[in-house]
């Protein structure tokens, strides 16, 4: 097998996310650019010569191009073997779970999750370690610095494979097995749930749901575990098969993109029962009662709070974990459960250090991403099972599962709010203005709300006593109220700005208090603290979650 060395150059803005290198398709399809970031991957890593890498992704516009480029150069690099989804087909969590069942060298995931698909829409490529999480800050900027003087990237003339059919072929020397996408994922799966509880549920008359799989990956894989194992009735999966513009939507599961879901749910008619959604990629959810869609945060907390109903965590959680902007809610649950709850930055990546020192069971993120230490990515379709065994053992519905969570605990009203496609010029001008006043904030008041403290999130990890800084600004007011500013590192163009909101609610008598209604004296206070609209020139955000 011959190596080709091909001369190249640096592209401006390789630069890894929280969630890998997240561009337009137009971007990706440029010479050398796909190449020249792989390459980078490649230089950064030590130690592949013989072993085995895992290959997939969701399925989008590019996937299958991208894949035959990635397994030449593979070869090329010196890995012995790669496993890649049949048709190029691997959900985040999938990856994750092959990687750590055949004890894979690391992985290679292609997708812009929740982003929009097509020609002209997103692309994705991210490198997950060992252990199957995303790869941690030293080596993601290890990759970026290798990306400033690349020079040449290396691969092997070979011709495309068949990744429609099972089985080993080779390119070079290198074996590639194409692989089942869902076997070894359902069989980790079946292994944490009470499979025949939840079929149960699914056969009674009286029990609809409804999953919609947004034309992206989970389709195939909520066929597979809902309908086939479970035996939910056939069309209980719908948009289950995954397409590469998702169908012309926007595969992320909120009650923007997925109105039609929870429009279902609130009608009565419908005869739906709960329903569910997820992204992309397969590692977001969405939950849906009748008439009621749960908050990511809510979801966490609840989940956490019925564990002891789980087999797999029947025996008692670590601890939690959640990231810096999901809201309070899980910390009460974990006081009361005696547990500890670690608060992170943004990113998956964060959690992977207490996933694998035992400290940490459950995490979760508001950003719709929920996961165990079964895997080291987010979940979509392992937290729609959870949801399903809970209501499966205590035979109540979502909405009231969740009202009665909030009689125990009381309620963290929380919501969310995107400026999505802001100048990015502007996005960085208005968090700078808001780090100058960060000292002068403590104990100011505005419309009746005192200001206890203002910071810029930073935090040391645990384990391994890394430390990550500009995280976030979070300005804390009495009772538990807070508002907390972060510019996103998941969009493609320009910059998300994301205003997150939340109010601390005891009362029951004012837990039906529309969210946005009960958070309105936050929204003031967000726009004067932090001149959103003077700044960005947007006077509402384009998302509400």
């Amino acid at each position: 097998m011959q190596v080709i060395s091909v001369p190249s150059a640096p592209f401006a803005g390789q630069k890894p996310g929280t969630s890998g290198l997240r561009k337009k398709v137009t971007v990706f399809r440029q010479e050398r650019y796909l190449e020249n970031f792989v390459q980078s991957i490649f230089d950064t890593l030590s130690g592949q010569q013989g072993q085995t890498l895992v290959l997939g992704g969701d399925g989008r516009y590019y996937n299958d191009v991208a894949i035959q480029t990635i397994l030449r150069m593979a070869a090329a690099a010196g890995f012995g073997r790669v496993l890649v989804g049949r048709d190029g087909i691997l959900s985040t969590p999938a990856a994750s779970a092959v990687i750590r069942k055949w004890r894979a060298f690391g992985g290679i995931i292609l997708s812009a999750s929740h982003n929009a698909g097509g020609p002209d829409g997103d692309f994705g490529i991210k490198y997950n370690l060992g252990n199957g999480g995303p790869a941690n800050e030293a080596f993601t900027d290890a990759v970026y610095r290798r990306t400033l003087e690349i020079s040449a990237y290396n691969s092997i003339d070979a011709p495309d494979i068949d990744l429609s059919r099972l089985g080993e072929l080779r390119v070079g020397d290198m074996i590639v097995n194409i692989i089942d996408p869902v076997a070894d994922y359902a069989e980790l799966l079946e292994s944490l749930f009470d499979f025949e509880r939840i079929a149960a549920l699914l056969a009674r008359p009286d029990f609809r749901m409804r999953f919609d799989a947004m034309h992206a990956v989970t389709g195939p894989y909520a066929r597979a575990i809902l309908e086939d194992r479970l035996g939910a009735p056939a069309g209980t999966v719908v948009n289950g098969t995954p397409l590469p513009d998702f169908g012309g939507g926007h595969p992320d599961p909120n009650p923007v993109y997925a109105a039609e879901l929870v429009a279902a749910l609130a009608d009565g008619s419908s005869g739906l029962s709960f329903g569910a959604a997820s992204d992309g990629d397969g590692d977001r959810n969405m939950i849906v009662g009748r008439g009621f869609v749960v908050s990511p945060s809510d979801s966490l907390a609840v989940l956490a709070a019925n564990h002891a109903l789980i087999p797999a965590y029947a025996g008692g959680l670590a601890g939690v974990a959640r990231s810096m902007p999901t809201s309070c809610a899980v910390d009460r649950v974990a006081a009361a459960l005696g547990i500890p709850c670690y608060e992170t930055p943004t990113g998956w990546k964060y959690f992977g250090s207490l996933l694998d020192a035992g400290k940490a069971t459950l995490c979760g993120e508001e950003s719709a991403g929920t996961g165990s230490d079964h895997v080291r990515e987010k979940d979509g379709l392992w937290a729609v099972l959870y949801w399903l065994n809970i209501l499966a053992v205590r035979d109540l519905p979502a909405d009231v599962i969740v009202r009665e969570h909030w009689q125990r605990f009381g309620r963290n009203v929380y919501s969310r709010h995107d400026y999505e496609g802001i100048d990015t010029a502007k996005g960085d001008h208005l968090m700078n203005e808001l780090r100058s006043r960060l000292p002068q904030l403590p104990g100011a008041e505005f419309a009746g709300l005192h200001i206890v403290s203002a910071d810029d999130f930073a935090y040391t990890d645990p384990v391994d006593g890394s430390r990550s800084e500009r995280q976030g600004i979070r300005i804390l007011l009495d009772e538990g109220s807070r508002v907390v500013f972060r510019l996103s590192g998941t969009g493609t163009e320009g910059a998300t700005l994301r205003v997150y909101l939340e109010r601390y609610v005891a009362d029951p008598d004012r837990h039906e208090v529309p969210t946005q209604e009960a958070l309105a004296p936050l929204i003031g206070l967000a726009e004067a603290v932090a001149q959103i609209a003077a700044i960005t020139g947007r006077s509402e955000p384009d998302v509400i979650s």
